[in-house]
């Protein structure tokens, strides 16, 4: 018989799945996972590189077994929704593969619990299976929104193959995924989760000395990933202003050398990100979800740079500048000079002599489309 996490005490075995699909769909994952183990329950992780990166650096004891990606292929200048579309047939076959591993896994491992992010081939019909979502519906880009609805059903036609589906996001007001999870009437089994996010809401009440006028947050998948680094890098260099860099590559060993304004990282653990963030007059980074839960926990504003052509993170940007949140740039290479000159100019800049104090430079922007 089928037992559900939060539906039995039973200490159970459980394989947790995540998408490989920039590290977004690990990081929000840590706060269950951890939760799933001060239950006592035995974990099993399923991810594939970057994410298995990650999962290894936040839990180094846990079993991670390989789980392939969807292998989407990304275009510089066509809109991601558009190249999915392409690649649709081989989306759909590589989720029948991942069902297919499944079957196989749980045979081989006996394990009673799936949790998937945004696996959706991962049901069956032998185990309790869980689905990890914030996109119940798909955005579209102009001139293809025709195909919302459409896709919409899709979704569906996968979510209602799984026994639960959460959602990671409130269910009212000061929710954060907005038509993304609240747009359409939400399945039976669907529950909202909550904000997932790897750092504590008690963070935000520490209090960390200003020690970075800026703190750039690269992310996403390749190439955009590193178009993004090179443009912000770039228009550092040369700036008196005291920089952190944080590149999002858990796999990656070797680290750029930096300058003496700016320190680079390739992922740092969630304690030392936590501090950068807490301690950066201002956050440059992509509207990620998993990005966005983060610095909702920690009450922090940013500047969004939407991946060109995602039409997500374009949702999400206008959603959150719209509840004056967040700022949004939306040139392509972005222009940082208006925002790097007023952080120059600073007299309290944290390059500065004087102590930098919590002063809160993020409002010289904040709630406007620059």
């Amino acid at each position: 018989m089928k037992a559900g996490i939060f539906r039995n005490t039973k200490k159970q075995k459980i394989l947790y799945a995540v998408l490989d699909w920039g590290i977004g769909h690990a990081t929000r994952s840590v706060p269950l996972i951890k939760r799933l183990l001060k239950e006592g329950h035995e974990v099993i992780l399923a991810a594939g590189n970057r994410s298995a990166a990650f999962l290894k650096q936040e839990f180094p004891d846990i079993r991670i077994i390989p789980l392939p990606g969807y292998g989407i292929l990304y275009h510089r200048r066509l809109p991601v929704t558009v190249m999915m579309l392409i690649q649709a047939p081989k989306i759909l076959y590589r989720i029948f593969q991942e069902h297919q591993w499944l079957k196989s896994t749980c045979r081989e491992l006996q394990v009673d619990t799936v949790y998937s992010d945004n696996c959706y081939g991962l049901w069956n019909r032998n185990v309790h299976t869980v689905f990890i979502t914030h996109q119940v519906m798909i955005k579209c880009p102009r001139g293809w929104k025709f195909l919302e609805p459409l896709l919409h059903r899709m979704v569906l036609f996968f979510i209602k193959r799984f026994d639960e589906c959460l959602v990671p996001d409130l269910e009212g007001e000061g929710n954060l995924s907005g038509d993304l999870s609240h747009k359409y009437p939400l399945p039976a089994n669907t529950k909202f989760a909550g904000v997932l996010s790897r750092f504590s809401p008690e963070s935000r009440e520490r209090s960390i000395k200003k020690q970075w006028d800026v703190c750039l947050l690269i992310s996403g998948p390749e190439p955009q990933r590193t178009v993004f680094e090179n443009s912000l890098s770039g228009q550092i260099e040369n700036r008196k202003i005291r920089t952190v860099l944080v590149r999002g590559l858990p796999e990656e060993k070797a680290v750029p050398a930096g300058t003496e304004y700016l320190t680079i990282h390739n992922n740092p653990d969630s304690a030392m990100l936590r501090d950068m963030l807490l301690g950066s007059r201002l956050i440059i980074c992509r509207p990620g979800y998993s990005t966005l839960m983060d610095l909702a926990t920690l009450g922090l504003g940013a500047v969004l740079v939407p991946t060109p052509g995602q039409t997500e993170q374009e949702y999400l940007a206008d959603y959150h500048s719209g509840k004056g949140n967040f700022s949004v740039i939306r040139e392509t290479p972005p222009d940082l000079t208006k925002l790097l000159d007023a952080l120059e100019a600073a007299p309290d800049s944290a390059g500065s002599q004087n102590d930098p104090g919590s002063s809160d430079d993020v409002t010289l922007v904040k709630g406007t489309v620059v």
